[in-house]
């Protein structure tokens, strides 16, 4: 004969919500079109594709939400998709600045066309430095050079042959080279007579001026041959420059910059043509700027020095020649050098030195003409970083800058200040609610960058479409990290483990994240089974051996309760006594675990005292609870009478803290027992938080705490009379194991779900709770009735305490 239920007992079908595998509608994952949307978030992918979609300045996206909702993944992979078919941005490099090497100079080429120009400025330089060599040593420019010589050779040496002449009429001869010349007298100084010999000291006064005049004018012809070299160095030069460069010119003739910076490369070389001179500009290696006369540094000339053929070089700042749409950037580590990018230097003799080949892009600067995704939290840890990307959205410039550097004993270059370049970009920032709104209030501009707020839930409903959109997930899992396929059975058991995390029956969980590694686990467990296909064995199995890794502190706990060294009655009837559940969260795993609450009544005004509460144990929203417990006691009671006593709750053997309103109804329970007298089932366990009217409210957790308590009875050994009760509202958030599930049918375990204080307390002391009569008064022998009596004798016990005394002296 099958055992009558209570009326207020669940019935097993409404423990949890299983999945049939039949309805999903294939036999595996392999069936199934693998999904890589964002599930779950209609709300927050209409505020992502705003945000994308508006080209508005300051229209950057925070996402907020849960940790575990997979949203980095998730959104990664959705701007994406959205971002393969926008323009592919422009190509960035950074050219030497010949009027100020400090100031490296930014080119802006389309993509691919960087590269390309890299390479065409290698190739040019190389040739000119073969080919202007090879032009100085060809027969034509040898003749001419030739011509230059004896040109200046005849000159030089008809004007020293005039200079001879001159002196040899003064009575001199010159001796010597024209860099060192020496008058000599012609006659023997000792055949001179006396006034012969002043007279010719004379002479040479008059001529040695004749002759510095001469040595100036052959100085000239000189430097005029120097400069007839040079020019025709130049010119030979230039025509070789004008061959090289005219094709370049022709291929970028669409960049105004570009040819301005060829330009500027054409004149540079003139004016260095002794670099390619030297053995092919090979003897021409980098040297370091020399320090100042101070030695703090360079001087400002050197700052940003580049030598030898490396000055026309190109850096590829950002290449982007081989994507396809616009980048999508996540920033791992968003340090303030990962962002704007870095200045790196190299050590010559002591010296530190850099250039404009030493500068490294950012993450602003591959992520330009796209999309940035950062954590906030992350950002916001980094120094300067969080200002360094405000800087950058607000001024729409990319600056690098160096960090102020610190004195290591080595001297260091001036520093460089290469040209911004311009910004346009989209950030995607992700983080937590709280993280949100204190940004908003504190930082100024935060509300003007980020004017779009992409909120994340934790949950959606529980539909065909929600398990389907699971069931493909599954699939691109399996297929994005080669997995095997799940059967349909296994797939259903990972819905309703997203009922589980999501504590509701009619809700899933998107915390995808945590969904990916129940997927991953339960297919290594496969792979060691051999299975060819994921069964819902699997899934079982990865689900006990996460909960087997977490549950230590669970097991030592359970112990306690078990050898008794903590105290929780399973069996018999205690009056001001009550099992009262708990959840104990540690990290990601919680579980639920028993304790025993005890109340005490006696005269007095201090009302309902919460031991916790006294020795700073508990937190507010547990305190607000026992606060109500004064509303429903005066409400319910003490409505002709005052409410005057002193009753003490506490947590027995509970040395932590304490939070929440969820014991506030078991507390109830516990008091009016003590006041009534009548005792409590102590096989039965409580939670649920209550109103002043006595209305049970739903609470959270419980599952975990219907197991636990499900647990210390199954140990000891169940007796058909332990169980749970809940608030009807939580009903549709349990999701109990098989094991519990099984208990609840043989009829060795029950579950109550209740709306009112009253149906409480008829299923905790066995006895009518009693409804109020018009009167205020209780039914006899209920236990209101009991409660108020109780209540109504402390209220006079402590009026006839506070009584004044009469004394009467004798004779009057």
């Amino acid at each position: 004969m099958t055992q009558r239920r209570h009326p207020l007992e669940l019935s097993p079908d409404r423990l949890a919500r299983r999945t049939d595998p039949a309805a999903l509608g294939f036999q595996t994952t392999a069936e199934v079109q693998p999904s890589r949307e964002i599930i779950g978030q209609p709300r927050g992918v209409r505020a992502i594709e705003f945000g994308i979609d508006m080209p508005s300045p300051g229209y950057n996206i925070y996402v907020m939400g849960p940790r575990g909702t997979g949203r980095l993944t998730a959104i990664e992979q959705f701007i994406e998709a959205r971002a393969h078919d926008d323009p592919t941005p422009d190509d960035w490099l950074y050219v030497h600045n010949f009027d100020q090497p400090h100031q490296p100079v930014a080119l802006r080429l389309p993509a691919g066309k960087g590269r390309r120009f890299r390479d065409d400025m290698y190739q040019l330089v190389r040739r000119l430095a073969t080919k202007i060599p090879h032009a100085f040593e060809s027969p034509r420019f040898t003749e001419l050079a030739q011509a230059i010589k004896r040109e200046f050779t005849q000159r030089r040496d008809i004007a020293f042959q005039q200079l001879q002449a001159m002196a040899a009429e003064k009575g001199f001869v010159i001796r010597g080279a024209t860099n060192s010349i020496i008058l000599a007298p012609l006659k023997e100084e000792q055949s001179l007579s006396q006034e012969e010999r002043d007279a010719l000291m004379a002479q040479q006064a008059t001529l040695e001026e004749q002759i510095q005049e001469a040595v100036r004018g052959i100085t000239e012809i000189e430097e005029e041959a120097l400069d007839a070299y040079d020019r025709l160095q130049r010119e030979t030069t230039a025509r070789l420059l004008n061959a090289q460069l005219k094709p370049l010119r022709k291929r970028y003739a669409d960049y105004p910059d570009v040819l301005t910076y060829l330009d500027n490369v054409e004149e540079d070389i003139l004016n260095h043509i002794d670099v390619f001179a030297r053995d092919g500009g090979e003897s021409a290696g980098d040297q370091p700027p020399q320090p100042d006369n101070d030695g703090d540094g360079l001087s400002a000339e050197n700052a940003g020095h580049v030598s030898g053929l490396r000055r026309y070089e190109v850096n590829l700042f950002v290449d982007h020649s081989g994507s396809k749409g616009a980048p999508v950037v996540v920033v791992a580590l968003p340090t303030y050098q990962n962002l704007v990018g870095r200045i790196e230097h190299r050590v010559f003799h002591g010296v530190l030195t850099t250039d404009f080949t030493m500068l490294k892009p950012g993450a602003l600067h591959q992520a330009n003409g796209g999309f940035l995704v950062v954590k906030a939290q992350d950002i916001l840890q980094q120094p300067f970083a969080w200002e360094a990307l405000k800087r950058a959205l607000t001024s729409k410039e990319i600056v690098i800058e160096e960090p102020q550097s610190q004195r290591t004993g080595v001297i260091t270059t001036q520093v460089l200040e290469p040209a911004p370049i311009p910004a346009h970009l989209k950030v995607v920032m992700l983080g937590s609610p709280d993280l949100y709104y204190e940004l908003f209030d504190a930082e100024e501009d935060f509300p003007e960058l980020f004017k779009v707020k992409a909120d994340f839930a934790a949950e959606m409903d529980r539909t065909s479409e929600t398990e389907a959109q699971y069931a493909a997930f599954v699939a691109a899992r399996c297929q994005e990290e080669a997995l095997s396929p799940f059967a349909a059975a296994a797939v259903g058991q990972i819905i309703d483990y997203g009922s589980w995390l999501a504590e509701d029956q009619q809700r899933l969980s998107t915390r995808f994240g945590e969904i990916a590694d129940l997927i991953r686990e339960a297919a290594y467990h496969a792979h060691r089974r051999q299975h060819p296909v994921v069964t819902a064995e699997d899934v079982a199995s990865a689900i006990q051996q996460r909960q087997y890794r977490s549950n230590l502190y669970e097991e030592l706990s359970r112990r306690q309760i078990i050898d008794g060294d903590v105290t929780v009655a399973t069996e018999g009837e205690v009056v001001g006594q009550i099992n009262g559940l708990t959840v104990v969260q540690l990290g990601d795993y919680a579980f639920g675990l028993p304790n025993r609450i005890t109340a005490r009544v006696y005269v007095g005004e201090a009302g309902v005292v919460q031991i916790e509460r006294e020795v700073q144990l508990s937190g507010p929203i547990h305190d607000k609870g026992v606060l109500i417990l004064r509303g429903y006691l005066g409400s319910a009671y003490a409505l002709d009478f005052p409410l005057s006593l002193t009753a003490s709750l506490t947590f027995e053997q509970n040395y932590g803290g304490i939070e929440g309103d969820s014991a506030s109804s078991t507390e109830l329970y516990a008091l009016l027992s003590a006041l009534s007298g009548y005792p409590i089932r102590q096989e039965l366990a409580v939670t649920g938080s209550v109103d002043q009217r006595g209305m049970v409210q739903p609470v959270g957790g419980a599952t975990v705490k219907i197991e636990g308590f499900f647990h210390i009875c199954q140990a000891r050994g169940l007796t058909g009379r332990q169980g749970v009760i809940i608030p009807r509202a939580s009903v549709r958030s349990l999701m109990l194991s098989d094991e519990v599930i099984a208990a609840v049918k043989k009829g060795l375990f029950h579950i109550y779900a209740i709306d009112h204080i009253d149906q409480g307390i008829e299923l905790l002391t066995g006895r009518p709770a009693g409804e109020r009569r018009p009167d205020g008064s209780y039914p006899p022998d209920s236990v209101h009735d009991a409660v108020q009596a109780r209540l109504r004798a402390l209220a006079e016990g402590m009026r006839a305490f506070a009584a004044p005394v009469v004394h009467i002296q004798q004779g009057e």
